[in-house]
């Protein structure tokens, strides 16, 4: 298995903790050794939710291995009795499938009264995304049966999850829809969601599936063996979710005529969608036409992330704000084509990027310096090395990613949100404008504070002084031996340092063009192995760039 020092997916246990986390009723035990029991403490760092993570791990130890004893069964007991599952779910570590015990025979043999699923999460073959939508199917295949059509126009939503990026919010903002509609919600997976819920999907009208992480192959299934029509796409900004809900109503109807059910679904005018009832269901459009988005709609965008949250952004940014996008991928490798060819017309082939190695985004970042990078947290850390401006559009997240308040990303709503995002990620706050364009403020000050000596007292003016000149004059003299400095085959990457004069000539340049003044001279640095940006090689930049 390679290694790395960060993964964008998570590991097989990751994505069965997702499902069971998610699920009411059903418990997760894995059969590994002591510290594979590390998925339990992600769960507790990031899920904002009451409840402690439903998993349990039957520890397999060298002794029980000298000794051939195996505790699965008497933890099995031990979970039956503390929890009353209807259902529990058996994974085999990393460490202990190379054992090849038969875990189906040892389950049965503890003689439980509730379900046992033995699944097959093979961490040397699947990550979490693999684990969690294949066990989420298999336990669909397992309980769903043949259900009567619900009295009433009616979906099943499948995939919102346990740690699904601003899941909560994104089914706020689909049931919202829904009752604008006159719409029931028959079923909401994993979700909440039941083994008896699982019974009673066939009883929707019609199965919405946004994610395509997750649920789509389930949705797949209840479609191609129960006749439920299923909707895959996801409603990321105003024109999607405009088409989205045409295609809904139309599905819906389709399934009314041919179970010959008189009740019909009809789109109501759209200000029905909006918070107060009254006004445009989403500002987007408005806001497009403003001053205020024609300052930075020419910002180039770069955009990385899952699958679902990649194609959505990327056509949201193109599509809506006019943003020009210099690049886009996925770490999801299996969807890598799909993502491709949604996004032809978007992306050039050469921009698109298919990888799940942090680096190489890293380094994709780094070449391109967009104004905007959408991505993951990974991305985030890239974009503060390099001082760009990030927002976080997809899993994997940090715990500031998965808020309180009310921010989805689908529908009328998450328009506004996205919107929201992407201004205030590229303008970086109206302070540091004001600072850049008022002057500091007095805030100066703070800067020139005494340094504090070694015996804890602060020196002498005289001494400060004498600490920060001789790094200036030494910055000054090797300033002008590298600015005649020319680039070889030889020569190392460096990252320039800029002197205080260079600073200052920067600062004149127009507030709003600054960061990509300043990126585009530090490549003009690098290219030429100049270590330190002088006034005179800042010029000099510029004229060569024709700024």
């Amino acid at each position: 298995m390679r290694l790395a020092y960060w993964m964008y997916e998570g590991t097989a246990h990751h994505g069965v903790g997702r499902l069971m986390n998610s699920m009411r009723g059903v418990h997760a035990v894995f059969h590994a050794p002591q510290g594979d029991d590390y998925v339990t403490t992600i769960f507790t760092m990031l899920e904002r939710t009451p409840g402690f993570p439903r998993m349990t791990t039957s520890v397999v130890s060298g002794t029980d291995l000298a000794r051939g004893t195996i505790r699965l069964p008497e933890t099995l007991k031990q979970v039956e009795a503390a929890h009353k599952p209807e259902l529990i779910v058996v994974v085999a570590s990393c460490s202990t499938i190379l054992l090849q015990e038969n875990l189906e025979i040892t389950a049965q043999s503890a003689g439980l009264d509730c379900d046992v699923l033995i699944y097959d999460a093979n961490p040397y073959r699947m990550q979490e995304t693999d684990a969690a939508d294949g066990l989420f199917s298999e336990l669909v295949q397992k309980y769903a049966c043949t259900q009567p059509l619900t009295p009433q126009p009616s979906v099943n939503i499948l995939g919102p999850s346990s740690l699904g990026f601003h899941a909560r919010h994104d089914l706020i903002s689909l049931r919202r829809i829904l009752k604008t509609l006159g719409v029931e919600v028959n079923v909401v997976a994993p979700w909440g969601a039941t083994v008896d819920d699982l019974r009673r999907l066939p009883a929707a009208w019609l199965t919405i599936a946004p994610y395509r992480e997750l649920g789509t192959r389930a949705a797949s299934y209840l479609h191609e063996q129960f006749g439920t029509p299923a909707l895959l796409e996801a409603p990321i900004g105003v024109q999607p979710t405009l088409r989205w809900l045409e295609a809904l109503v139309e599905g819906l109807n389709a399934r009314a005529a041919q179970a010959s059910v008189t009740t019909q679904v009809s789109l109501p005018p759209l200000t029905a969608f909006s918070l107060d009832g009254l006004s445009a269901p989403s500002n987007v459009p408005w806001f497009a036409r403003t001053a205020d988005m024609e300052s930075f709609a020419g910002k180039s965008a770069f955009i990385f992330g899952d699958a679902t949250h990649t194609v959505g952004v990327t056509k949201f940014l193109a599509d809506e704000l006019g943003m020009p996008i210099v690049g886009a991928g996925t770490y999801l490798l299996k969807e890598a084509d799909w993502v491709r060819e949604q996004l032809a017309g978007y992306v050039k082939a050469e921009d698109f990027l298919a990888t799940d190695e942090f680096q190489q985004v890293a380094d994709r970042i780094s070449e391109l310096r967009p104004e905007l990078v959408c991505g993951t947290q990974m991305e985030r850390h890239t974009g503060r090395r390099h001082d760009l401006n990030v927002m976080v559009i997809s899993p994997p997240t940090h715990i500031e990613n998965h808020l309180l308040a009310y921010r989805p990303f689908l529908g009328f709503d998450g328009a506004d949100v996205i919107a929201d995002e992407v201004y205030t990620t590229c303008t970086l706050g109206m302070e540091k404008h004001l600072i850049d364009m008022f002057g500091d403020a007095g805030l100066d000050e703070v800067e020139q504070a005494q340094p504090v000596a070694s015996n804890g007292h602060a020196t002498s003016n005289s001494q400060a002084h004498v600490a920060v000149a001789q790094p200036t004059a030494t910055a000054t003299a090797s300033s002008s031996a590298s600015a005649t400095a020319t680039t070889s085959s030889a020569t190392t990457v460096v990252n320039p340092v800029w002197t205080p004069e260079a600073e200052a000539t920067l600062k004149k340049v127009p507030f709003f063009v600054r960061n990509k003044a300043r990126n585009n001279i530090e490549k003009y640095a690098r290219e030429r192995g100049i270590a330190t940006i002088t006034a005179e090689v800042f010029l000099a930049g510029k004229e060569h760039l024709g700024a």
